[in-house]
C-alpha cells in the first residue's frame, strides 16, 4: 500500500478546487501540468442495500433490465441443530434501482435451490437445481419487462439439460452459456466433471458436452465467465465414507476454458474456496468472497449453532499474471449464495452465514484504486515541458510567411528530423500504451505486424517517393488528379477527411482515458490541455513546430521506455533471469503461429496482411506524404523514410520486452495491481509507482505529448488538404495571404473540433457507435491505397476504373468484415488487392484519356 504524495499546501487547494469543476481543472493542468486525486490503495469497500425480506441461501441471483432478481432459495426456520427442518422456497424478489425495498414479484413454478445463473439479455436463466428430493434437469428463465416479472421455462432442447444438476455452477461467455459440475441427485456420492454450452441466441441448438474439465469432479465449483473464457475455482469432489454418508475433498485448483482451445491449468486459490460468491470485474480481475476452506467441515456438528462462521476474506484474481491476492474483507461472511454485477457494483445478496443458518442482508462493493499523486517536483516538470512546446511554436511562427511554409516546411526540413517525425507519428500515445499493454496481457505474436512497416519500406523509397516528389504538390491526392481526373482527387482527400476529423477525438480521448484512471487525472481538464496546447503551437508554428515536436516526443518517449525497462526488470524478485524463466513457463514470448486459418493471427496473416493494410498510412495518408514533400530533396525523402523503418525494429523490441517485464514485475506485486485499471494504463500505473520524481512528470507528459504529436499531424494535414484540394482549386484569385489566413482559422477550428468531440465521447456512456464509424471508414484506407498504387505503377489504368475500383473494394471489404470471421489484418490485404485488380481490369475495358504519369 502506498502511502499518498504531499504536494505543496497551495498546490493541495488547488487540486482540492479542481475536484469541484473542469475549468478549475483546466487551471490547474495548465499551470501545473497535471491534476490529481490521490485515493487509498484498493481494498474493496461496501455499501448496505435493502434486506431480503426474508433469509435465504442457495437461491438465485440475476439481473435483466436494469433490475436485480433473486429467485428461489432455502431456509432453517429453526436450527437444524434443535431438530428444524429446512425450507425450500419459491418466491422471486425484485430490487429496482434506488428502490427502498423489495417487491414480491412471484412465485417459481415450484421450490428449487442450489441451481446455476446466467444474466443474458434475453432474462435470467435458471440452470437445474433441487428441491432436497431430486434434482432438475429443467431450465427456466425470468424477465423482467415494463416493471412486470414472467416466468417460463425455456422451450425445445434449450429447456432441458443433459443430465439432471444441482449444486453446479453456471456463467455466460459471450452468447455462451455454460453449466459446470454439481451432482444429479442430493444424496449422491460423486459429483459430476461434465460441463455443457449452450448458444442461447440460437434457437435450433442443444446442450452439448465440452471436453472434461482437468482434475477431480465436483460440486458447488465458483465459476465466472469472462469474455476470454470460462473460469472453474475450487469446488469439493464426493466421496462415500465407511458409514454411508459423503464425504467432501475441498478444492483449491483453478482452470480455464477457452472455445476453440480448451483448457488451461491455473494458479489455484491459497485456500479451498467452495460455494464462495464471485463474479468478474474490470478487464483482468475476479473477486471471490469468503467461501468454505473446509477447515471446519468436520466439526460442524459437534460446534452446531456456535460455529463460528466462514472466512470473511475477499480474494482478488488477477488473470494476466495468474495471481491471487487478499482484497480486503466481506461484511458478513456468505457462502451458497450468488453475486452479480449491478449497477457496477458487486452485489450479494444474503446467504449461509454458518451451518444451519441463513441471513437477509444485501450489500454491494467495489474496489478502490491504487494511490496515485504528484510531486511539486513533477508540477514542475510537466509544466516546464509543455512551455518548451509552445515556446517552440511561437519560434518557428516567424518563419511561416505562406503556405509553402506552413504546410511544407518550405521543402527544408532535415531528413533526419523527418524521419523521427514519421516514426514518432506512428508511435502516437495510443500505440505507445498499447503495445506494452498487449505484450502485457497476451505474448509476442502483433509483433509480426511491424514487419509491414520495413517491407513496405523499399516499395515506398525506389516508387512512391520518386512520383510523389516529380511534380510540386502540395497533397497525395493532387496526384490522383494529375494522373487520372479530378473525381479521384476528391474522392481521396474526402475519404482522408472523414477519417481524420473522426481520429481527431480519438487520439485525444483514448489515452486520456489510460492517463486519467492511472494517474487520477480529470479526464475533461486532460482533454482540455491536450487539445488546447496542440491546436496553439500547430496554428503558431506549422509543419516545422509539428516535426519539432514530433522529435522531442519520440526522444523524451524512448528515454520513458528504457528507463522503465531498467527499473522494471530490476525491481522483479530473482531479477531479469528469474523474468525470462516465468515469462518462457507461460509463453510470453510466442511469436509465430503456424496454420494456414485465416481467422487468427496466422504468421502469413500477419505479415501478408500488415504490409498491405501499410500502404494506406504511408502511401495514400496526407500526414505521411506532406512529410516525403516537406524534405529539400528525394533523396532526404528516401532517407527519412529509411530512417524511420530502421527504428522501427529495435523499438519494437524495447516495447514489447517492456510489456513483458511488466508483466513479470506485477506477477511479483499483484498486490500493485489496480483492479480499475484497463491494460492499456499499465505502463502509467508503473511510472506513476516507480518513477523518480521529476522523472515521473517529465514521462507523463510525453505521453501527452504524443497525442498532441497525432493530433497536431491531423489538424496540419487536414488543413492542407481543405486549402490545397478544395479552398485553392474551386476558388478562383487565392493570393498567398489569404491562403495561409485560411490555414490558420482551419488549423484553429479543426483543434475545437477535435477537442470538443473528445470532450462528447468522455460524457457518452458508450463510444461503439463512434468506433463503428471510424472502423467503417478505415475500410476504405486499403482501397484508396490501391488505386494510388494503380496510378503509380501501372499506364493504362484511368479515373473511371480507379473510382469503381475503390468503391467497389470499400463495399465488399464491409461485407467481409460483416459476414465472415476472417481475421482484420486482412482487409487490407483485400481492400487494396480488389481495387488494384478490379480498377485495372474496369479500366481496360473502357478506356480513356488520362493525365500518364
Amino acid at each position: 500500500m502506498r502511502n499518498k504524495i504531499n504536494g505543496s499546501l497551495f498546490v493541495e487547494r488547488f487540486v482540492a478546487r479542481a475536484k469541484q469543476n473542469s475549468a478549475w481543472s483546466l487551471a490547474v493542468v495548465l499551470l501545473f501540468g497535471v491534476l490529481v486525486a490521490p485515493v487509498a490503495h484498493g481494498e474493496m469497500v461496501w455499501e448496505d442495500l435493502p434486506p431480503l425480506p426474508g433469509p435465504s441461501s442457495g437461491h438465485f441471483v440475476g439481473t435483466h433490465n436494469g433490475a436485480l432478481i433473486v429467485a428461489g432459495g432455502s431456509n432453517f426456520p429453526v436450527s437444524p441443530f434443535k431438530g428444524g427442518k429446512k425450507q425450500w422456497l419459491d418466491r422471486i424478489y425484485v430490487l429496482k434501482s434506488g428502490a427502498d425495498s423489495w417487491i414480491d414479484a412471484g412465485q417459481l413454478p415450484g421450490v428449487r435451490a442450489y441451481g446455476a445463473t446466467a444474466s443474458t439479455e434475453d432474462g435470467v436463466w435458471l440452470l437445474g437445481g433441487t428441491d432436497g428430493t431430486e434434482c432438475f434437469d429443467s431450465v427456466l428463465r425470468l424477465r423482467w419487462v415494463n416493471n412486470e416479472l414472467s416466468v417460463d421455462a425455456v422451450a425445445g432442447h434449450q429447456g432441458t439439460l443433459p443430465k439432471p444438476s444441482a449444486f453446479n455452477g453456471g456463467a455466460l461467455v459471450g452468447d455462451t452459456i455454460y453449466v459446470v459440475g454439481g451432482q444429479t441427485n442430493p444424496k449422491a456420492t460423486e459429483a459430476l466433471s461434465t460441463v455443457w454450452k449452450l448458444d442461447y441466441t440460437k434457437n435450433d441448438v442443444t446442450w452439448e458436452a465440452v471436453e472434461a474439465m482437468p482434475g477431480p469432479s465436483r460440486m458447488l465449483p465458483v465459476v465466472v465467465g469472462r469474455d476470454e473464457g470460462l473460469y472453474v475455482i475450487s469446488g469439493a469432489s464426493l466421496f462415500a465414507k465407511d458409514d454411508g454418508t459423503t464425504g467432501r475433498i475441498f478444492l483449491n485448483d483453478a482452470y480455464r476454458y477457452t472455445d476453440g482451445q480448451g483448457w488451461k491449468a491455473l494458479t489455484g486459490p491459497p485456500v479451498p474456496l467452495l460455494a464462495a460468491p464471485a463474479a468478474p470485474w474490470g478487464q483482468a480481475h475476479i473477486f471471490v468472497c469468503s467461501g468454505d476452506d473446509g477447515s471446519l467441515f468436520e466439526k460442524s456438528a459437534a460446534l452446531g449453532d456456535d460455529h463460528p462462521g466462514f472466512p470473511n476474506t475477499v480474494w482478488a484474481y488477477q488473470t494476466v499474471t495468474d495471481t491471487w491476492v487478499e482484497s480486503g474483507t466481506i461484511p458478513e461472511a456468505y457462502v451458497t449464495t450468488q453475486a452479480t454485477i449491478w449497477e457496477g457494483r458487486m452485489v450479494i445478496p444474503a446467504g449461509e452465514d454458518r451451518p444451519g443458518h441463513r441471513g437477509t442482508r444485501v450489500f454491494s462493493g467495489a474496489p478502490t484504486g491504487v494511490a496515485k499523486g504528484f510531486s511539486p517536483l513533477d508540477y514542475g516538470a510537466i509544466a516546464l515541458y509543455f512551455l518548451v512546446l509552445v515556446a517552440m511554436g511561437f519560434y518557428f511562427s516567424r518563419r511561416e510567411k505562406d503556405t509553402e511554409a506552413f504546410f511544407l516546411g518550405s521543402r527544408n526540413i532535415p531528413w533526419w528530423a523527418v524521419g523521427i517525425s514519421i516514426f514518432g507519428t506512428s508511435l502516437s500515445s495510443i500505440t505507445y500504451l498499447a503495445i506494452p499493454a498487449t505484450a502485457y496481457a497476451t505474448n509476442w505474436v502483433p509483433i509480426l505486424s511491424n514487419l509491414g512497416i520495413v517491407l513496405v519500406a523499399p516499395i515506398v523509397v525506389f516508387y512512391y517517393i520518386p512520383h510523389y516528389r516529380k511534380e510540386p504538390i502540395a497533397t497525395a491526392y493532387a496526384y490522383l488528379e494529375n494522373r487520372f481526373n479530378l473525381a479521384t482527387r476528391l474522392y481521396g482527400s474526402l475519404i482522408f477527411i472523414l477519417f481524420q476529423v473522426g481520429r481527431m477525438a480519438i487520439v485525444l480521448f483514448l489515452p486520456a482515458i489510460a492517463l486519467s484512471a492511472a494517474t487520477g487525472l480529470n479526464i475533461r481538464a486532460c482533454i482540455l490541455m491536450m487539445g488546447i496546447l496542440a491546436t496553439v503551437y500547430t496554428v503558431l508554428g506549422g509543419i516545422e513546430a509539428v516535426i519539432w515536436t514530433d522529435v522531442i516526443q519520440a526522444v523524451v518517449l524512448l528515454f520513458g521506455a528504457l528507463l522503465a525497462l531498467y527499473l522494471v526488470v530490476s525491481n522483479i524478485d530473482g531479477g531479469l533471469s528469474a523474468a525470462l524463466a516465468t515469462a518462457q513457463d507461460y509463453d510470453k514470448f510466442h511469436t509465430f503461429n503456424w496454420t494456414w486459418d485465416m481467422t487468427t493471427t496466422a504468421v502469413w496473416v500477419c505479415i501478408v496482411g500488415q504490409f498491405f493494410t501499410m500502404f494506406y498510412p504511408y502511401t495514400a495518408d496526407q500526414t505521411m506524404v506532406q512529410r516525403y514533400l516537406s524534405t529539400a530533396s528525394e533523396r532526404d525523402a528516401r532517407r527519412a523514410v529509411w530512417t524511420n523503418a530502421i527504428l522501427t525494429i529495435p523499438v519494437s523490441f524495447i516495447f514489447f520486452g517492456l510489456g513483458t517485464a511488466l508483466w513479470a514485475y506485477f506477477r511479483s506485486h499483484p498486490e500493485q495491481l489496480d483492479p480499475n485499471l484497463k491494460n492499456d494504463a499499465i505502463l502509467p500505473l508503473f511510472i506513476m509507482a516507480q518513477f523518480p520524481a521529476g522523472l515521473k512528470g517529465i514521462i507523463i507528459a510525453g505521453v501527452f505529448a504524443a497525442a498532441m504529436s497525432s493530433l497536431d499531424s491531423s489538424m496540419n494535414s487536414l488543413a492542407s488538404v481543405f486549402v490545397n484540394d478544395y479552398y485553392r482549386r474551386f476558388k478562383a484569385n487565392v493570393t498567398e495571404a489569404s491562403a495561409l489566413r485560411m490555414a490558420r482559422v482551419l488549423t484553429v477550428l479543426l483543434g475545437a473540433f477535435g477537442t470538443v468531440a473528445a470532450l462528447i465521447l468522455a460524457g457518452m456512456e458508450s463510444t461503439s457507435l463512434f468506433s463503428s464509424y471510424l472502423k467503417l471508414l478505415g475500410l476504405a484506407g486499403g482501397g484508396l491505397a490501391g488505386i494510388v498504387a494503380l496510378g503509380m505503377l501501372t499506364k493504362r489504368a484511368n479515373g473511371t476504373g480507379a473510382l469503381i475500383g475503390a468503391l467497389v473494394s470499400s463495399v465488399l471489404v464491409a461485407l467481409v468484415n460483416h459476414y465472415t470471421e476472417i481475421h482484420f489484418f486482412l482487409h487490407g490485404f483485400i481492400g487494396f488487392s480488389v481495387a488494384f485488380v478490379l480498377g485495372y481490369g474496369v479500366s481496360l475495358a473502357m478506356p480513356q484519356r488520362d493525365p500518364q504519369p
